[in-house]
């Protein structure tokens, strides 16, 4: 499995309805995620409105393809791009895989 991180920002007057949507995400989203090979997957979120996800994948590129073919992704995807600052486009869109340097396992 490949590890997967990935930093978003939410806006700061959305935080508390950020955190609220995402304590009901939407059973066929979650679905979705499973079965497009989405594992593990983890949002957190600071204070200041920075998101950093976390997944596991045996490829990444095919699991954004698959949710991408999925309506539910498009609909929560629409739903969720007013949260974010400095984002061109959709949430799914603006996940920029960060590097990683090291893993103790």
């Amino acid at each position: 499995m490949k590890r997967v991180c990935f930093l978003l920002k939410v806006r700061q007057e959305r935080l508390e309805e950020y955190r609220e949507r995402h304590q009901a995400v939407w059973p066929e989203m979650r679905a979705a995620l499973s079965a497009a090979g989405w594992h593990n997957y983890s949002l957190f979120l600071r204070e200041d409105g920075l998101l950093v996800g976390y997944l596991e994948t045996e490829d990444f590129a095919a699991a954004q393809a698959a949710m991408a073919e999925t309506d539910v992704n498009a609909r929560w995807q629409a739903e969720m791009a007013p949260f974010f600052e400095d984002l061109d486009g959709r949430p799914d869109e603006g996940m920029r895989p960060l590097a990683e340097v090291f893993h103790l396992d």
